[in-house]
């Protein structure tokens, strides 16, 4: 069994193992906040966009999207579905030096859970100087809902697409973090890798402030991609913020 760096072999099957079909879901969410813009939205920056799920849905709905991510093969697989006029940039947040403004920015799939309280304050800031005014950053997070369920089911296995997978958990409540295992065999010829990710849970207050300080405006934090309120039930809150007009 061989080792891998985050999001490197498990690039390969992320979409058949990991990924909900959603995207297509969420981007219609998105584009009806987006409406009640009067200036309109036309760019989006998708950050950590992985295999390019959710850019391809924005760009089916008429936006022009381009994507960062720390993964390169990850980013292979996007410029796959995108195609080679993609704009994909290799970025590892928070540096975001790629050289454009745009009307809105995302990111799913709890992408920025991969970052330190430190990391995630940076990474607001450096979001907020690639908005324009009043440009828009809808994010997603795990919620202490979302914390509590990983510290009590450690282990989920399954099999998918010709590949059984297991995915263990280890959450320190105290420090807000995860560790999680993730291997991966291929049941045809028993090839298998295994991953090591970790991940933080941030608090409310935490988030608040780290947007606050970036100069962002909290419009609502929903229930995954939704218009319901975010609640004790939700594993993952939905932040829709816009960056300050001024």
């Amino acid at each position: 069994m061989s080792g891998a760096d985050p999001y490197t072999r498990l690039a390969a099957v992320y979409d058949e193992i990991v990924v909900d079909p959603c995207h297509g879901q969420w981007a219609g969410f998105l584009h009806e906040v987006w409406a009640a813009d009067t200036e309109g939205v036309r760019t989006v920056l998708d950050v950590c966009c992985g295999t390019g799920l959710m850019a391809v849905a924005l760009t089916a709905l008429g936006y022009r999207v381009a994507g960062v991510d720390a993964s390169s093969s990850m980013l292979a697989r996007a410029g796959e579905l995108l195609g080679p006029d993609a704009v994909l940039v290799r970025e590892t947040l928070p540096d975001l030096t790629i050289d454009a403004v745009f009307d809105a920015a995302v990111s799913t799939f709890d992408g920025l859970n991969y970052l330190t309280p430190a990391q995630l304050r940076s990474t607001l800031a450096a979001l907020a100087r690639r908005l324009r005014p009043a440009g828009w950053f809808v994010f997603d997070l795990h919620t202490d809902t979302m914390m509590a369920f990983a510290a009590t089911n450690p282990v989920v296995a399954g099999e998918a697409n010709g590949h059984s997978y297991a995915i263990e958990s280890v959450v320190d409540v105290r420090a807000r973090t995860c560790d999680t295992r993730i291997e991966v065999t291929r049941t045809g010829d028993g090839d298998a890798f295994t991953e090591h990710h970790r991940q933080y849970f941030f608090t409310d207050g935490h988030v608040r402030g780290a947007l606050a300080d970036a100069g962002f405006r909290v419009v609502a934090v929903t229930d995954e991609y939704t218009h319901e309120p975010v609640g004790m039930s939700s594993l993952r809150a939905t932040w829709i913020t816009r960056r300050e007009a001024r």
